[in-house]
């Protein structure tokens, strides 16, 4: 692997944690406030002594605000209050088009494999039933994160991107606690990590070849929330998550929406929840990764308990052959012993809910490090993990489209395959084997494979 490649591994296996800025008292911050009750001039004007309102958000019975640090008990003391946070920061142009609508015949890779969509020497899909091939058709799929490189359809078939839905929004944190939509700019990310999930949902193209994706045929609604840093705010997040249930509730009513987060932070926002809890109500299915804190704890929405949260879970035959990725069989049936949980993958603390695992260890995807250059790196992370389980969702939205969001989570937990607490010797990219170890808190109910979970959702 190249030395650049080597760096941006190593820097995501790190990152996809949240920080939050520790500011001096008199320092200006954003504030996320929900209230009891619906927005009322009562209750703006008596925000307003203590600081500028910058944004309302009715559907939430919220309002960001700007105001001092020093102020932030006293307006958690309002009695119309429900919980106030400062706004918490996040992590996590037209060319050349694909000339097929999507990749359902493309080669599959080990990850694939592994969840049970693809079989490897097989050409297409195993996630078939009475001659239906699942492939997320009908499923709409919005990815909250950096957005999509300029280069996007050099990658993706144009067909399998919800162009009219694509949105980019900025702001928030203590500088302009306002939340803005930038038109356009959900196409020109610098950064690649939203293209390299997206990757995982739909597939992508490689060269020539075209590789296959857990719902190949899903599509897939950009949603910038994150900057081109990879960083981002809560409050912005929270519109991303207001934004689509909304759709869900407007023209995509008659649709199944999943929402792929594969993002966090250490704390649980009382915007971001109010959002999660408002497009759950909608019926939107919200998936979220771990967070890469290992023995630190999860991250933050994913460990709420009403997002299906997702540990990275790894393959003990990786980089034991040249281009392992798409050329080593995983066997089947898939068992336990195959696979271990990534050191860097969130444990479940105390009142911390994590859900099922799934690849996240060495994911090849497209990732530029020169604009406009197209190029494939292996990722690995939570990051990477959560676009898996997003696609199996989909899937089964598309077998049962009333799929409600409880369903779908109980549907997941009860199909897994259980990875009880244990060790693997593992091979990394230089070529050492180590052993990787894990306890009962890092699996959740355990892998996740597209066909049980189908089998469990088509039987309901």
């Amino acid at each position: 692997m190249k030395r650049a490649a080597a760096l941006v591994v190593a820097a995501l296996l790190v990152a996809g944690g949240v920080f939050v800025s520790g500011a001096p008292q008199d320092k200006m911050i954003g504030v996320n406030v929900v209230l009891k009750t619906a927005i009322t001039k009562a209750a703006l004007a008596e925000l307003g002594r203590f600081g500028r309102i910058r944004d309302e958000i009715p559907a939430l019975n919220a309002v960001t605000l700007q105001a001092r640090a020093s102020e932030l008990a006293s307006i958690q003391a309002l009695p119309f209050v429900a919980s106030a946070s400062p706004d918490a920061e996040r992590t996590g142009a037209p060319v050349d088009t694909v000339p097929v609508d999507d990749f359902a015949a493309g080669i599959n890779t080990w990850d694939l494999d592994a969840i049970d969509v693809t079989d490897f020497g097989v050409t297409g899909r195993v996630t078939s039933l009475n001659g239906t091939d699942f492939d997320g058709t009908g499923v709409y799929v919005a990815v909250l994160d950096t957005g999509l490189l300029d280069s996007w359809r050099q990658y993706f078939p144009q067909e399998r991107i919800a162009e009219e839905y694509a949105i980019a929004l900025g702001g928030g944190g203590g500088e302009a606690a306002t939340v803005s939509s930038q038109p356009n700019t959900w196409e020109h990310d610098q950064n690649s990590h939203g293209t390299h999930v997206t990757s995982t949902i739909l597939g992508y193209k490689s060269g020539p070849t075209m590789v296959n994706g857990v719902a190949p045929k899903a599509t897939v609604i950009p949603v910038k929330v994150l900057r081109q840093n990879g960083s981002g705010w809560s409050s912005v997040i929270a519109r991303g998550i207001e934004y689509v249930a909304d759709l869900k509730a407007g023209p995509l009513a008659g649709s199944p929406v999943v929402i792929n987060m594969s993002l966090g932070g250490p704390a649980l926002d009382a915007l971001e929840k109010a959002a999660i809890d408002y497009a759950i109500g909608k019926g939107v299915i919200i998936v979220a990764s771990a967070g890469n804190g290992g023995a630190r704890g999860m991250g933050y929405p994913g460990a709420y308990q009403p997002v299906i949260s997702v540990a990275a879970s790894g393959w003990v035959g990786e980089w034991t052959a040249a281009s392992w990725w798409r050329t080593l069989d995983v066997p089947d049936p898939t068992t336990d012993i195959d696979f271990y949980i990534a050191a860097f993958s969130g444990r479940a603390l105390a009142g911390q809910d994590l859900d099922v695992a799934a690849p996240g260890s060495w994911v090849r995807g497209p990732y530029q490090t020169n604009s406009g250059q197209t190029s494939f790196y292996y990722l690995g992370g939570t990051s990477m993990a959560s676009p898996h389980v997003a696609g199996i969702v989909a899937l089964m939205a598309q077998a049962r489209p009333a799929l409600t969001p409880q369903e779908a989570e109980y549907d997941l937990v009860a199909s897994a395959i259980p990875l009880p607490a244990g060790c693997r010797d593992v091979r990394g990219p230089n070529g050492v084997v180590a052993p990787v170890c894990w306890g009962a808190d890092a699996t959740g109910a355990g892998l996740a494979t597209a066909g049980a979970a189908l089998a469990v959702t088509i039987a309901r």
